[in-house]
């Protein structure tokens, strides 16, 4: 059997990270570690290929190579999913699709032979079973959350892994919290699931032996879903093989805001390498936050904890949400204060939208106030829902929110303010890679040179060198993604 592993598209999004590839080299931020252990999972014997639509070019003559095509995506690629399942068909091959996207809204996708939806370690058996025995059947679902435990070392092999920004591995699905907004629970439950520390440190040594350093993102939704295996066992793992290897990775995980009041889990998570996480802070708006359930950020000073763990050596970037229930006109403003007394440098704001299978889509549903299936992506202004706040008011609103967050006088104001807080831990000399150097020079080329802005871009490079050198890398890189948040965001606003 011949099997195409088909990643789609991604559209220009704040995610993306379009206009900073070019500048580090890169044609991916991360590879699809979704398809990679699937193909994992398919019998030894069998062709495998991937393509990856965000590095190279799905060819008819790929697609003519394979007795099927597998797919799988997240719902911002739904547009490059279906012309590829559009162009299969016209080929007269067989599609094969599962995934967050279609397990959630599979009846909206004609053309697929068969859905194998959920958790594959469920599903997949089945299907193969019954491709084998030439009675496969159109849709293979299951209830059931499979354990970890039965989940395989990714297949490395079918990529190139010098086209990626970084890599990434998988240690738990599920959360324990249950926000309106989040179809997270949705597909992985609530309870955390986790993969034993063998496997773990196994996913690390084998990307440690395709000669991999750097970045490696913890793609779980809440790392610390379950705070006690991860301080018992886990972390002390990743610490002690991270010394024996000379640290060649640094970590980036997702974490919920209470990761601050554990002062034994902040200090291990540094320990072993988790220098960069991810907190959904949604919104500066306490009401709003009772209003989307979001259990952890609730009742605290939320300033307070950021500079907690930006205290203990984490750079946090975040996510907010505009669009709430609650928000009144003021909210905007709220949201520039608290992210520039926050100091995260990294501010992922977006629209609320509904998600479908999320309670909040089922509330908007029971109150006819949907309008519209949701893009993926609440940073391209789409809205799938009647908000309560005037619909112009909301975007003339975002549209200030992201001109002001990513203008340079507010950003460097903003990298200062962080640099006043980080307390980075030591843990051995950096290594400035070759390519480092490679994208210092183009970063010089094209941020100071050729585009506009120079000024700042110099104003920014010059406060760095005499005041904060000791973050001068750092410093750079923080150019380069301005680069592509404002560029977006420019993009994005023209009328």
């Amino acid at each position: 059997m011949r099997i195409i592993m088909v990643y789609p598209q991604y559209p220009d999004t704040f995610w993306s990270f379009k206009y900073a590839l070019n500048i580090i080299s890169k044609k991916a931020m991360y590879p699809p570690l979704g398809l990679l252990t699937v193909a994992a999972m398919l019998p030894a014997d069998w062709e495998k290929k991937l393509i990856d639509m965000n590095v190279t070019t799905l060819t008819d003559k790929d697609i003519l190579w394979a007795d099927y095509v597998f797919i799988s995506a997240m719902q911002v690629q739904t547009n490059s999913a279906k012309e590829v399942i559009n162009r299969c068909n016209k080929l007269n091959r067989k599609v094969v699709a599962g995934g967050p996207l279609f397990t959630i809204s599979h009846d909206d996708f004609k053309g697929v032979s068969h859905f194998v939806l959920g958790e594959a370690e469920n599903t997949l058996p089945s299907f193969l079973a019954d491709l084998t025995s030439n009675r496969v059947k159109d849709i293979y679902e299951s209830n059931e959350r499979p354990e970890l435990s039965k989940t395989p070392l990714p297949m490395w092999s079918l990529i190139n892994m010098k086209d990626y920004a970084s890599m990434n591995v998988q240690y738990s699905r599920g959360c324990p919290f249950d926000c309106e907004f989040c179809d997270i629970v949705v597909l992985f439950g609530r309870k955390p699931r986790t993969k034993s520390t063998y496997q773990l440190i196994d996913e690390l040594e084998t990307l440690y032996k395709n000669n991999w350093h750097g970045e490696v993102l913890i793609v779980d939704d809440n790392l610390i879903g379950n705070k006690q295996k991860l301080k018992r066992e886990i972390l002390p793992a990743i610490i002690e093989w991270s010394k024996s290897k000379q640290y060649p990775f640094y970590f980036m995980a997702q974490v919920s805001i209470d990761l601050a009041d554990d002062e034994e889990l902040m200090n291990l998570m540094v320990g072993a390498g988790i220098s960069l996480i991810f907190v959904g802070i949604e919104s500066p708006n306490e009401n709003s936050l009772v209003e989307c359930n979001k259990l952890p950020n609730k009742n605290r000073d939320l300033v307070v904890s950021v500079n907690k763990l930006q205290n203990h050596g984490f750079e946090v970037e975040a996510g907010f949400i505009v669009g709430f229930d609650n928000d009144t006109s003021s909210i905007f403003e709220s949201h520039i204060d608290f992210i520039q007394r926050s100091g995260i440098v990294t501010a992922m704001v977006g629209l609320l939208n509904a998600p479908p299978g999320t309670r909040l889509y089922q509330r908007l549903k029971e109150e006819n106030r949907l309008i519209d299936d949701s893009s993926g992506d609440n940073t391209d202004c789409s809205i799938n829902f009647i908000p309560k706040m005037n619909r112009d008011v909301l975007l003339n609103g975002y549209m200030h929110v992201l001109n002001t967050i990513y203008s340079p006088d507010y950003y460097s104001l903003r990298i200062q303010r962080f640099y006043k807080e980080y307390r980075p831990k030591k843990r051995q000399a950096s290594t400035v890679e070759l390519n480092y150097f490679v994208s210092l020079i183009k970063a010089l080329w094209i941020l100071g040179i050729v585009e506009d802005g120079r000024k700042d871009f110099w104003k920014f490079f010059i406060l760095t060198l005499f005041k904060y050198p000791q973050f001068f890398w750092l410093s750079m890189s923080y150019s380069i993604y301005r680069r592509h948040f404002y560029r977006h965001a420019q993009k994005l606003f023209k009328p």
